[in-house]
């Protein structure tokens, strides 16, 4: 409750416009809305949450729930997966890049597994399907992240001018996400997550 009374001061002292959440459980989220609205104080709006092409459950399967009973948002983070989906480990870790850096090694490890090694194989049909589309494979990922309806931002990082520049043409990829490429993608990843209730019917 103190949390929700000091966003709510904050807010009303017009030093924010609202609040959220980022990397928070379902059922923290709910209990931080259901306790703000009992005691008449403002609840979060959208929960910030790691999104990327190996990471779907969350925002695809939880976050919607949550939108349909209490209108909370999404704003995704870490769309190219920490650099992963960018291609640059496709043929092992690269002289400093961001998986050779110290206190990374969790990053090194899980490039370098068994699962790591099946994610590069997909990036690789992954970026055929880009070069079909004209776009790179971050292009790709990022569209694919936007196109979620349940997804309201996406949050970018850049290392340079025109790193940055690159991933915002994403926007011009999205209107090529036809339901059949999506699919395919789908398909491709074999790691479409499903709701209960989608399993029941």
């Amino acid at each position: 409750m103190i949390l929700e009374l000091a966003m709510t001061h904050v807010i009303n002292q017009g030093m924010a416009m609202y609040w959220g959440t980022s990397r928070w459980t379902s059922m923290e989220i709910m209990e931080a809305y259901s306790m703000a609205r009992q005691f008449n104080q403002i609840p979060p709006i959208c929960e910030q949450a790691e999104y990327h092409m190996f990471q779907r459950e969350k925002v695809e399967v939880q976050l919607p729930e949550l939108f349909h009973k209490i209108g909370i948002g999404a704003m995704t983070w870490s769309p190219l997966a920490c650099g992963i989906i960018s291609g640059k480990y496709n043929s092992g870790i690269p002289s400093f890049s961001r998986a050779s850096l110290k206190g990374y090694q969790w990053m090194k490890d899980k490039i370098l597994s068994e699962e790591g090694s099946r994610q590069q194989v997909k990036l690789k049909e992954l970026k055929a399907i880009a070069e079909h589309l004209g776009c790179t494979l971050p292009q790709l990922a990022i569209a694919w992240c936007l196109r979620n309806e349940g997804v309201n931002s996406v949050l970018l990082g850049a290392s340079r001018t025109d790193q940055l520049m690159e991933n915002i043409r994403a926007i011009q990829v999205l209107p090529k996400l036809s339901l059949s490429i999506v699919s395919e993608v789908d398909n491709l990843l074999g790691n479409k997550p499903y709701s209960k209730k989608d399993l029941r019917s």
